[in-house]
């Protein structure tokens, strides 16, 4: 009877141990107390006869440490990058209300003032000229920049149609042609645009709501006034 009651205790006491770890291993996570907890018991249940080699000991230590400290790496990164994210989007609110340049050959008009733009082009070109459309596609408008040379020029359009009266507000699309080479080309825009809201979120990064042409990425800007 006694080895009856001693088997049922050993039992009952093994299948609580089992119970306890399957309760306890929730998250499937082996933490560095776990890997120590194992290592006991692996230098406890080891073979007399042929004893674990100190340099498996210390190879599974080293790896074990190596996996933590890239784990902890991985999670620095992670606050490293959502601490830059934030300081960005503080950064890009301070645009709001301001002006700023963008690749774009459109550009929104409502009686406040100018259209500025640049033309972004290689090398020279000669009898350059820009022709503003309105939403509809047709020209409301024309002006000569005579000859430009290589790099960034830069050109006004008061807002006036070709009888100089103003246009009414809106989105209007510019086009730049002029000779490069001796043959006709039309030639990249820069727009500005005035910065209304900034948004973050959705995989996109930061993004400046710009008025009457929408949302454009921070890292488009090139210039701002």
């Amino acid at each position: 009877m006694d080895n009856v009651n001693n088997n049922s205790a050993i039992q009952d006491m093994y299948w609580k141990k089992e119970e306890t770890a399957k309760a306890g291993s929730a998250d499937q996570k082996l933490e560095q107390e776990d890997f120590f907890k194992l290592l006991t018991e692996q230098l406890n249940m080891q073979d007399p006869s042929k004893p674990v080699d100190n340099d498996q000991m210390i190879a599974q230590m080293t790896s074990f440490s190596m996996a933590e400290g890239i784990s902890n790496l991985s999670t620095q990164f992670t606050q490293f990058a959502e601490s830059m994210t934030s300081n960005q989007a503080l950064q890009a609110s301070t645009l709001v209300g301001r002006d700023v340049l963008v690749p774009t050959s459109k550009a929104y008009v409502d009686g406040s003032g100018p259209a500025n733009g640049a033309i972004a082009t290689g090398q020279s070109a000669q009898n350059v000229k820009i022709t503003v459309k309105n939403e509809v596609g047709e020209v409301v408008d024309s002006f000569s920049l005579g000859d430009v040379t290589a790099g960034m020029t830069e050109f006004s359009w008061d807002g006036l149609d070709a009888s100089g009266n103003p246009v009414p507000a809106g989105k209007y699309q510019f086009t730049a042609s002029g000779q490069i080479g001796g043959t006709n080309e039309e030639m990249p825009l820069q727009m500005n645009a005035r910065v209304q809201s900034v948004s973050m979120g959705n995989g996109q990064g930061i993004v400046l709501n710009l008025k009457g042409l929408g949302g454009v990425g921070l890292s488009d800007v090139t210039e701002i006034s």
